[in-house]
């Protein structure tokens, strides 16, 4: 089954490649099925390190700029971290983000209540709106257990005490 399904993705890289002009290397062909496996959302910099154990002699520049253009041409998503390095995402299904704010992990889940969100007119008046992407931003189950509990407040006030002030900022 997963073949299956690995084979329809390659047809679909193929079909893409075909309708846009692109020409179909090793090195894009390696890139797009590296990612294909990965469901971890990785920067360009990992998806190199994937591929360069492949194809030796590919550079960091080739793996990014063919990422980049996959994104272009519709092929997988860009996924902006919170203020990290950019993701990117094969996964072209309907589906939302949550991202850690302390480790970066970037986490798929499905959610019908944020598929059937309504576009507000205001939106609507300004765009046309093909895609629909929510990102919530908070802490994972993994680091919490590693993490006491602390509320903004208390880290402020610890971060101040760090620096030798005794008032608290708002």
């Amino acid at each position: 089954m997963q073949n299956k399904a690995r084979d329809e993705e390659l047809g679909c890289f193929f079909d893409c490649c075909h309708r846009h002009g692109l020409k179909i290397t090793p090195q894009r062909i390696a890139i797009y099925r590296e990612l294909v496996k990965t469901r971890n959302h990785p920067s360009a910099e990992e998806m190199y390190r994937t591929v360069r154990r492949l194809h030796p002699n590919i550079s960091y520049d080739t793996v990014n700029r063919t990422l980049q253009t996959f994104a272009s041409v519709g092929l997988i998503d860009v996924v902006e971290g919170i203020g990290g390095v950019r993701r990117f995402d094969s996964d072209r299904n309907p589906h939302h983000h949550f991202h850690c704010r302390i480790c970066g992990r970037i986490i798929d889940f499905h959610s019908r209540q944020f598929d059937a969100m309504e576009i507000p007119d205001h939106i609507r008046k300004i765009a046309s709106v093909d895609s629909k992407h929510i990102v919530l931003s908070g802490v994972c189950r993994r680091c919490q257990s590693k993490q006491p509990a602390l509320s903004c407040e208390k880290k402020i006030i610890i971060k101040e005490k760090h620096h030798g002030k005794n008032r608290r900022q708002h």
